[in-house]
């Protein structure tokens, strides 16, 4: 059953905005057209620059004219989130000062937290993000290579900080999928998983990365039939990485939002959409069974590796 969302919006669509490759110069274009059109989306960020970090990889809010531009645009209505703390690896000590500095900055912590890379601050990620045969799975056709990135959930890890996440992070995104209507892939969003005891509900998304993955998965067939489905879609973005360049941003996402834009959609930020969704249900109430939990899990391998399993 397809929830009922407020003020008689037909469906809910927002971005959630990965910060790699980030510059004020090549985002703030993309979010000016968001504000014009009315779109109040999620913003990633990290809070601390890294001296080993390759500057190609995005402004901090440790720059400061990056930071005034992402308070400027929190004041324009989008929420701001967390991709770690720093580009790179952090430690405990790092983390619990990258929170407070975000707590500083912003006026509360992260409701949205978002795994970055490679690091080993990352919470269940890797081979940790699946159970059972399927880690296996993933491990045999990832090559192995993403196998024990994340160290943010094992209390014996200096770089945990599971508890500090479960203190105060509401939300954490784990799969993301090909199809444009989120919720038709993870109906249980955002769920909790009790294998997974230190994040508090996790969230699906819709695979927007880059341009070419844009154009890939959304269309005007596909929005038509996100909107008679009554749906939610979560875009996972990287403004960073090709939405504006040469001075123009790419034209067939301009012709997509503002095709969006003309429909009675409810464009919000994730964890408004989210708190919606769970309209005060508890972790228990949200829970996510073995079953469910498994099924999951194969339909996102199987949209991942589909090709290299035959399927």
């Amino acid at each position: 059953m397809n929830p009922t969302w407020p003020n008689g919006h037909q469906f809910a669509f927002t971005f959630c905005d990965d910060t790699d490759f980030a510059t004020r110069a090549n985002v703030a274009p993309v979010y000016d057209l968001l504000a014009r059109l009315r779109f109040r989306t999620t913003k990633l960020v990290w809070l601390f620059a890294d001296e080993t970090a390759d500057p190609a990889l995005g402004e901090t809010c440790a720059q400061t004219e990056y930071l005034a531009w992402v308070l400027a645009l929190k004041q324009r209505g989008f929420e701001i989130g967390l991709h770690n703390v720093a580009p790179h690896t952090s430690p405990r000590a790092r983390v619990q000062a990258g929170l407070a500095r975000f707590q500083e900055l912003f006026g509360q912590p992260p409701s949205v937290h978002c795994n970055h890379g490679f690091c080993r601050d990352n919470l269940y990620w890797g081979e940790a993000r699946l159970s059972g045969w399927r880690r296996a799975l993933f491990n045999l056709y990832s090559g192995g290579n993403r196998r024990a990135i994340a160290r943010g959930h094992e209390p014996n890890s200096p770089e945990f900080w599971g508890d500090l996440a479960v203190e105060q992070v509401r939300y954490v995104r784990n799969f993301a999928f090909d199809q444009v209507n989120t919720l038709r892939a993870c109906p249980q969003m955002p769920y909790h998983d009790a294998s997974k005891p230190y994040v508090n509900f996790w969230f699906a998304a819709t695979n927007a990365s880059t341009p070419k993955y844009f154009r890939q998965n959304f269309s005007r067939p596909k929005i038509d039939a996100l909107i008679a489905a009554g749906g939610l879609c979560i875009a996972y973005v990287h403004f960073g990485a090709g939405f504006y360049r040469d001075g123009r941003i790419d034209e067939y996402f301009r012709e997509m939002i503002e095709y969006l834009a003309q429909q009675n959609g409810w464009f919000a930020p994730v964890s408004e959409i989210l708190d919606h969704l769970r309209q005060g249900g508890d972790q228990q109430a949200r829970r996510i069974t073995p079953w469910e939990r498994q099924a999951l899990e194969l339909r996102w391998l199987t949209g991942k590796f589909g090709k290299k399993m035959g399927i």
